[in-house]
């Protein structure tokens, strides 16, 4: 039967159990959580993504919390002080995100769905990167997580430039775990790597392209040049699940396509 009861101190697992029909183990859920928008009708919010009501989680009686990365450490021990069981995951990968859909779902007995799901999500990625193989340049793409300092995209989002058709300007970083490892010092760094397109997620606040082209210098950047400057919204890339690989991506191929197609013209 697996767990019943389950608190999701981050949006990706609340959004794969709804997927998988599994949203009635859910009893509590992260205040961040936008997807699927009726968790925040249904379900009482108990965390942030750094900190938690621990006496409202325990008065949930869970029998599972569902959590990711180190930073949610402190939240992990106070529960498991308290005798609940929690699950923190660290994957900052495509394959780590679909092996974490495969997982959570035999976690709930449902492993075949879950693996359905999955698949599905891998078959959306294969046709974008097909579509993207035709194309005759590739793009050079900046993608900025935030602005003060400028920080570059984690992992799966440079995999996903790369599936949508573009090269990430900061590959060597991009494998950086936490934000600080992926901060720009030198903000004319992006002037001498010349993207193509730049992409902003800030998490928490609307990106500003204006703000961004107007950077000491950065008239000089093909992007800024030719008004190349796009938000991704951070939940439907910058949570490590099934909205980064679908809605996300699909976003971000968009841009590619309609940029690689400019330059045709």
């Amino acid at each position: 039967m697996g767990p019943q009861r389950i608190v999701c101190l981050t949006e990706e697992p609340t959004e794969i159990l709804y997927a998988l029909g599994e949203q009635d183990r859910i009893v509590g859920i992260s205040g961040f959580t936008v997807r699927p928008p009726q968790a925040r009708r249904e379900k009482p919010k108990v965390s942030a993504f750094t900190s938690a009501k621990i006496d409202e989680i325990l008065k949930l009686e869970p029998d599972f919390v569902v959590g990711f990365s180190d930073i949610q450490a402190d939240i992990a021990r106070a529960l498991i002080k308290a005798g609940v069981e929690v699950w923190i995951s660290n994957h900052r990968s495509v394959a780590g995100i679909l092996d974490y859909i495969r997982r959570l779902g035999a976690l709930v007995g449902a492993a075949g769905r879950a693996d359905a799901y999955a698949d599905g999500l891998q078959r959306g990625l294969d046709a974008i990167e097909r579509d993207a193989a035709s194309l005759q340049r590739r793009p050079k793409v900046y993608f900025e997580e935030w602005d003060e300092p400028p920080i570059t995209g984690i992992r799966w989002v440079a995999e996903l430039i790369r599936i949508a058709g573009g090269d990430d300007v900061f590959p060597e970083r991009a494998i950086e775990p936490m934000a600080k490892g992926r901060i720009l010092e030198d903000a004319d760094e992006v002037v001498r790597r010349a993207p193509d397109i730049i992409l902003g997620s800030w998490c928490g606040k609307k990106f500003r392209p204006g703000k961004v082209a107007a950077r000491a210098g950065w008239d000089v950047i093909p992007a800024v040049r030719d008004g190349q400057l796009f938000e991704i919204r951070s939940p439907v890339i910058l949570q490590p699940g099934p909205a980064a690989l679908s809605e996300g991506v699909a976003q971000i191929a968009q841009i590619v396509r309609s940029w690689a197609q400019a330059q045709r013209g």
